[in-house]
């Protein structure tokens, strides 16, 4: 093999891996605590549940023909820059980013909390719990500047080992469907805010099916592989998702559901003992650090795309010999790092609630500027060249401005206005990049 060759491919992942990071970003610690939130809704899951996949699959469709028209690094930053224009795009990546870091302070903190079921000293104070965060944060850093290989690697095997609880617990689904006939022809009362409230519970565990588009000129072949892996990642985890949550939810005594701290872990005792239960805590730990190492691959790659179209920090564009963004990764897990020591006072349950807050709504928001984004390219010709495919793709992007925005109402007032001062604080860095980079170009 030429050595330019053996360069590419030793930066650069393929089909499986990138869909490893779509799923395994998607599958972190949300999935295995959902259940217990979902249980006050009984009849409502379902069609939350209906709701939720259609819409995360409809934005993962999204996406996949954004990735198709717009090859190249960047995701929701890309796309949007594209649409709208530096302004539009700076915003969006601003606080696209932003979420990413919070959203890795809150992984690692709920890791911390699954593996203080086996280490209690790890949990045992406010600072224990701290330190033991950053530990891990700078693990999967360490990990990450290594080079995408390492990361992809990790990311697959960590997505292997948290699928088999889902797994196990979806297959119990379908062999258990024959004896629910009786649960089935039961009165069902639906209500319009109980599958409302469900489909919101249900995405925010899911967020992350964007997340191969990022990177994706380290992506090999990408203008194919991107778009597989984003549909195939996200298809497979919605269904294995609502599968794996239906038998918790049919299978554990609503009472106790609803009071648990570890569902699938209770339902694993009833089924297969305690030592199944055990088991089920263990893998929770290792999806919430498999989670942790994607996200970081992704709070460097974001950086990296800005700073190359000169809108960030210049030093965030440079690149090891392996292509990875050293100077972008380190820097932003020292965001992390003091993050965390600012709220070293809160519990772990509120810290972890904190981030999850921010984090969720400049997701959302970002959704809903790829979807317009697509709307727009659409109308424009430049997401396909027929009369036919621009109305497909320009109605598969209203369809999903729709369900970002009844995502982000279903969020909730609070999460809403945290998302607004998230991007208005990355307006006066827009100014200063700007001003800089208008004197360089005199």
């Amino acid at each position: 093999m030429a050595p330019a060759a053996e360069r590419r491919n030793q930066s650069s992942v393929g089909f499986w891996m990138a869909t490893a990071l779509v799923a395994g970003n998607m599958i972190g610690s949300g999935i295995f605590l959902l259940p217990a939130a979902l249980a006050p809704f009984r009849a409502d899951n379902l069609p939350g549940w209906l709701l939720t996949s259609i819409g995360a699959i409809t934005l993962a469709a999204v996406f996949a023909q954004l990735s198709r028209s717009i090859p190249g690094a960047g995701g929701p930053y890309a796309y949007t820059r594209e649409a709208f224009g530096d302004l539009a795009g700076f915003s969006v990546a601003w606080g696209y980013w932003v979420s990413i870091w919070v959203g890795n302070a809150a992984i690692t903190t709920g890791a911390v909390g699954y593996i203080g079921e086996f280490m209690p000293w790890m949990v045992a104070t406010p600072l224990n719990t701290a330190l033991s965060s950053l530990f891990f944060l700078w693990v999967f850093t360490f990990v990450n500047c290594a080079g995408i290989r390492a990361a992809g690697w990790t990311q697959a095997v960590t997505t292997l080992l948290k699928l088999t609880p889902i797994v196990a617990a979806a297959a119990l689904f379908l062999t258990r469907v024959p004896s629910w006939g009786q649960v089935a022809a039961a009165p069902q009362h639906f209500t319009l805010g109980g599958t409302a409230a469900v489909a919101t519970l249900a995405l925010w565990a899911m967020l992350g099916f964007e997340s191969a588009t990022v990177p994706a000129d380290k992506v090999r072949d990408a203008r194919r592989t991107v778009p597989r892996a984003t549909m195939f990642g996200t298809v497979l985890t919605a269904l294995l998702s609502a599968a794996a949550c239906g038998a918790v939810l049919l299978l554990v005594p609503a009472g106790r559901l609803a009071a648990s701290t570890a569902p699938f872990a209770d339902l694993a005792a009833d089924v297969w003992g305690l030592g199944a239960a055990r088991a089920v805590s263990v893998f929770a730990a290792i999806s919430a650090l498999g989670a942790l190492n994607g996200w970081i691959l992704l709070q460097g790659e974001l950086p990296r795309a800005m700073a190359r179209d000169g809108l960030f920090i210049p030093a965030f564009a440079r690149t090891s010999k392996r292509g990875t963004p050293i100077v972008a990764l380190v820097a932003t897990s020292v965001l992390v790092t003091i993050l965390v020591a600012l709220n070293i006072r809160r519990s772990l349950v509120g810290v972890f609630t904190f981030f999850v807050l921010l984090a969720t709504t400049a997701s959302l928001v970002a959704y809903l500027a790829s979807a317009l984004a697509l709307l727009r390219l659409s109308a424009a010709g430049r997401a396909g060249t027929s009369r036919t495919a621009r109305i497909a793709f320009g109605t598969l992007g209203v369809l999903g401005a729709i369900y970002s925005l009844a995502a982000l109402a279903g969020a909730g007032r609070e999460a809403v206005l945290w998302g607004v001062v998230l991007l208005a604080a990355g307006l006066p860095v827009y100014m200063v990049l700007r001003r800089r980079r208008a004197v360089a170009d005199r």
